[in-house]
């Protein structure tokens, strides 16, 4: 590998133009993102949106909440129940007042999703409460104005209450997807440099236009594709590409919009520009898989949509059955609303809400943050794994991995101090690693004299009097000075040897470092069937080492992004249920696409964006525990489910009066009690989620 270094900067600070251009993003004109990045200010707006219903349904929650408790006081049954009296003049129309808000205003939504369900024909757990709450309220205020019977105003208040409840927590614990690409689109700076002849002129993305010249000075965002006409630097493209170490590039070289220029100034030639630009692209796949995603039907929509049609049927039947049979119609009545207010599922709208908050909190005091329910549900049924390498299954950072003495005179860390003197203003990859060896071993490093940058082979200088090069192999070759055996021990490692007075005293090997935790991560995974693979955008030779080192079933090298959504494509043809794993922008698209996307914590924000769950700990462990507790809040949901259908099972048929040959009819009230138990009994199994995180 080249080994060059220059100082020609090595004072000047590298990252303002980053925050500048984030702040000047920041201010950007809406009608020039609209032009530039297409869809993505809808999204803005969908995420916005999403938070405004939490917030709506929050409120409503808590304000029907304060009008339901003097409905719970004045309603005669409850009264009845515990055994008080407290009957205020009109009693009946001020529970008739307070219902109508609870029913008109808390109620709204779901009156509202009913409409929606019906125009669509697809009658959902909207329909079966607004069923049940209607039956209540009109039922309850006939027997105000003089129908006889008893009122349901306290089922009712309670009833909404709960439903509230249930979908304000549900909602929270889906997070809207459009925030990934909101930060996707904030990579990009929001103007160029623009050269005109002589001068320079700052001017907004959207007038870039294809063959124009723009200028790169160090540190800055590069806000266009294009090709290098002058100039050359190391570019950090680790957030697009997945390269692990800054790339050089040099004249007619390709450079990516959305890459971080290094140490020097660079012009290009514009290539790309909005929609045609690659990030842009990383953009679309990445909304194409989302879209494709947010398809999945909840699995309690499903099972509520049977039960609207047999409470339906139930209900009805009943009315007509005592009809028939020639009782009044009040009874009859009064039997059909008993029916509809218990098929209501209380138990059923918690089952699955509750379940996810308790799995939610509990996950992320473990490390696991979960955005997407249905994918952590459905992580219990992964089959194959795909790894981002860099950030993922190795650190991220071109670290020191051998220091290695040839020469007695000279210990390992006399060997870094040394060649820390010589790399301590350089901007390559290989002198950051080595100096931030010395910083983490605390050793002080001198000053060089005579600095001088042997071209293309590595760099020279003076230091406490003996003349110190750290060089490439190419010059050991070139001097005739043997490569000791040892030395290329791993095809992972970049080897720079250190020469001390004209003597070869050692070498340093650098690589981007493999995780402690990996290898016993994917002996988890093996354990349990998961197939292990591995997708980077490094090159053949090191994806190779680090899946030779780890055991892996497979990888894939030097692939883009369009490349790994691909592979997670093909993976998902063969009938595999994938997970990817991944921590850059790079991985954003195959994030979406796969069944669980998992971003690990140590990664960018467009990643834990787009991905399904975080890993908050960077620990490739973490999703063995997000497995095994995925499929024990799977169990928890359908435990909670089987129970809250089969509560409706048995009491339907009863408030239906399939006993009442034999003298049992179940009254109103002991069903509204029944539904009660039912739903506390639901609360309390979903609480016994939190043991099983501990015990995995």
């Amino acid at each position: 590998m080249e080994h060059q270094h220059s100082h020609e900067e090595k004072n000047k600070k590298v990252m303002p133009g980053m925050d500048q251009s984030k702040m000047d993003h920041s201010k950007m004109d809406h009608s020039k993102m609209d032009h530039d990045h297409g869809a993505v200010p809808m999204g803005m707006a969908g995420h916005d949106h999403h938070r405004m219903m939490i917030e709506d349904f929050k409120k409503r929650f808590w304000i029907s909440v304060i009008i339901t408790i003097p409905v719970l006081v004045f309603s005669p049954m409850i009264q009845q129940f515990f055994n008080y009296q407290l009957l205020l003049p009109g009693n009946k129309y001020i529970l008739l007042a307070l219902s109508s808000i609870i029913y008109f205003w808390g109620g709204w939504p779901f009156l509202n999703g009913f409409f929606g369900e019906i125009k669509k024909g697809a009658p959902g757990m909207m329909t079966l409460i607004s069923m049940a709450i209607s039956v209540a309220y009109f039922y309850s205020a006939a027997t105000v104005f003089g129908l006889p019977g008893m009122d349901f105003f306290w089922e009712l208040a309670t009833l909404i209450v709960i439903m509230l409840l249930g979908h304000w927590l549900e909602m929270k614990s889906v997070l809207g997807a459009s925030k990934a690409l909101q930060l996707l689109v904030s990579m990009m700076p929001a103007e160029a440099h623009k050269v005109h002849g002589d001068h320079i002129m700052d001017v907004p993305l959207s007038e870039l236009q294809i063959n124009d010249i723009i200028l790169i000075k160090p540190g800055e965002k590069v806000p266009a594709d294009g090709i290098i006409v002058e100039g050359s630097s190391y570019l950090n493209e680790a957030m697009l590409t997945g390269e692990s170490k800054p790339v050089k590039k040099e004249l007619d070289n390709k450079v990516i919009g959305g890459s971080i220029n290094g140490n020097g100034s660079l012009k290009i030639k514009v290539e790309h520009t909005g929609k045609d630009s690659y990030l842009n692209k990383v953009i679309s796949l990445v909304e194409e898989a989302q879209k494709s995603k947010s398809r999945m039907q909840n699995l309690s929509d499903r099972d509520a949509k049977w039960l609207t049609y047999i409470a339906l049927a139930i209900g009805f039947g009943t009315l007509a059955t005592w009809l028939l049979l020639g009782h009044p119609f009040v009874f009859a009545l009064e039997r059909m609303v008993t029916v509809m207010v218990i098929a209501c599922p209380h138990a059923l709208g918690l089952a699955i809400p509750l379940v996810v908050a308790i799995s939610t909190a509990v996950s992320a005091q473990n490390g696991l943050l979960i955005r997407n329910r249905t994918a952590f549900e459905e992580s219990r049924k992964i089959s194959a794994i795909l790894f981002d390498k860099t950030g993922t299954l190795t650190k991220g950072d071109f670290g020191v991995t051998r220091i290695v003495s040839v020469d007695q005179q000279f210990s390992e860390d006399e060997l870094l101090r040394l060649s820390s003197a010589l790399e301590q203003s350089s901007e390559h990859p290989i002198a950051v690693g080595i100096v931030r060896k010395s910083k983490e071993k605390k050793v002080t490093i001198p000053k060089p004299e005579n600095f001088n940058a042997i071209t293309g082979k590595g760099v020279e200088a003076d230091v406490e009097n003996r003349k110190v090069k750290v060089v490439s192999p190419g010059y050991l070759k070139d001097k005739n000075i043997a490569v000791p055996e040892d030395a290329f021990s791993s095809e992972a490692e970049t080897v720079v040897f250190i020469i001390i007075d004209e003597n070869l005293a050692g070498y340093i090997a650098l690589a981007d470092e493999i995780r402690p935790e990996s290898a016993e991560a994917i002996n988890i995974f093996k354990k349990n069937n998961i197939k292990v693979f591995m997708a980077t955008g490094d090159n053949e030779k090191v994806a190779k080492a680090v899946s030779d080192k780890l055991g892996l079933d497979g990888y894939f090298a030097e692939v883009l992004p369009h490349q790994k959504v691909e592979i997670v494509k093909d993976l998902q043809s063969k009938g595999e249920f994938v997970a990817m794993t991944g921590d850059g922008v790079n991985d954003a698209p195959a994030l979406a696409q796969s069944d669980v996307g998992i971003a690990v914590g140590s990664g960018t924000d467009v990643a834990a964006e787009t991905a399904d769950i975080i890993l908050v700990n960077s620990n490739p462990q973490d999703i063995a525990n997000l497995i095994l507790f995925g499929k024990a809040t799977y169990n928890k949901m359908i435990q909670n489910i089987a129970w809250a259908t089969g509560y409706n099972t048995i009491a339907i048929p009863l408030a239906a009066g399939v006993l009442y040959s034999s003298g049992f009819v179940l009254g109103p009230a002991v069903g509204a009690v029944l539904m009660s138990l039912s739903t506390i009994i639901v609360a309390i199994n979903a609480q016994l989620l939190k043991n099983k995180i501990g015990s995995q």
